[in-house]
């Protein structure tokens, strides 16, 4: 099975991620929308991470507090002891990242690394729970996939970068560039299209799995968009409408969650 070799990945596929824990049918990277997620049988939730000023590791997407909640000022200037009196949507507050992992031992995380600064305290927290096993990292930044593979070793899944979707794509086209990809990854995690082009095909994931590359799929919102990726074979399917692709999955006989 594509990306079997990683503990993160050994499951049944299509594997369903609740992008940001379902950010539109509940307040996003909020414990009460994980938990919503977790009861529906999720398995795998999607969030992002990012660091205080004074080191603390939080479930939160923007650089920023001012579009989800009632402060406002950069994460990465704040200590914890401001940012945990912000609530997100005005009613339920910022998540540490060592408290999600550790409300749902069996739940497991494709966590998005948002800045550079993220590595070093991630790499302490992670070590010290012991849940190597859990995770898969992501980033849109190719030196921080680079960074997290050093620092985390070959037993932790990661993502292709970037750089490497874009090998990927022109080695689906064009056998002579199968060199250009450079497999460190479990994953291709790519989203439905890229400057205004569908990017995930048939000769996208052919490419993938011949790496043992899964390929997951964001952010799929629409029943209909989620029947294509699933009829095309993808891996994975991320989505912000947890509910809808659960009861698409179950009503194909393709759910793997709980």
């Amino acid at each position: 099975m594509p990306g079997s070799r990683y503990a993160f990945l050994d499951g049944p596929t299509p594997v369903a991620m609740a992008h940001r824990g379902g950010a539109i049918e509940h307040l996003e990277n909020t414990q009460p929308a994980f938990e919503a997620c977790v009861e529906l049988g999720y398995r795998y939730i999607e969030t992002d991470v990012r660091v205080t000023y004074d080191g603390e590791l939080v479930v939160f997407h923007d650089p920023t507090l001012d579009r989800v909640t009632d402060r406002t000022g950069r994460v990465d200037s704040l200590p914890w002891r401001e940012m945990r009196t912000a609530l997100i949507g005005g009613r339920e507050p910022i998540m540490r990242l060592e408290d999600l992992m550790g409300a749902w031992p069996d739940v497991r995380f494709n966590l998005d690394i948002k800045a550079a600064g993220v590595l070093a305290p991630l790499v302490h927290s992670v070590r010290r729970l012991k849940v190597e096993d859990r995770i898969c990292l992501g980033s849109f930044s190719d030196a921080r996939i680079a960074a997290a593979r050093r620092l985390f070793g070959p037993d932790v899944c990661t993502s292709l970068g970037p750089k490497g979707v874009a090998a990927l794509r022109l080695s689906s086209y064009s056998p002579r560039a199968a060199g250009l990809v450079r497999i460190q990854a479990g994953c291709a995690q790519v989203p439905l299209a890229l400057g205004g082009r569908p990017l995930v095909d048939e000769r996208f994931i052919a490419a993938a799995h011949a790496r043992s590359l899964q390929v997951h799929v964001w952010t799929v919102d629409s029943e209909a968009e989620a029947t294509e990726m699933l009829d095309l074979g993808v891996d994975g399917v991320m989505t912000d409408r947890p509910a809808m692709l659960r009861d698409l999955l179950v009503s194909r006989g393709q759910w793997t969650g709980a």
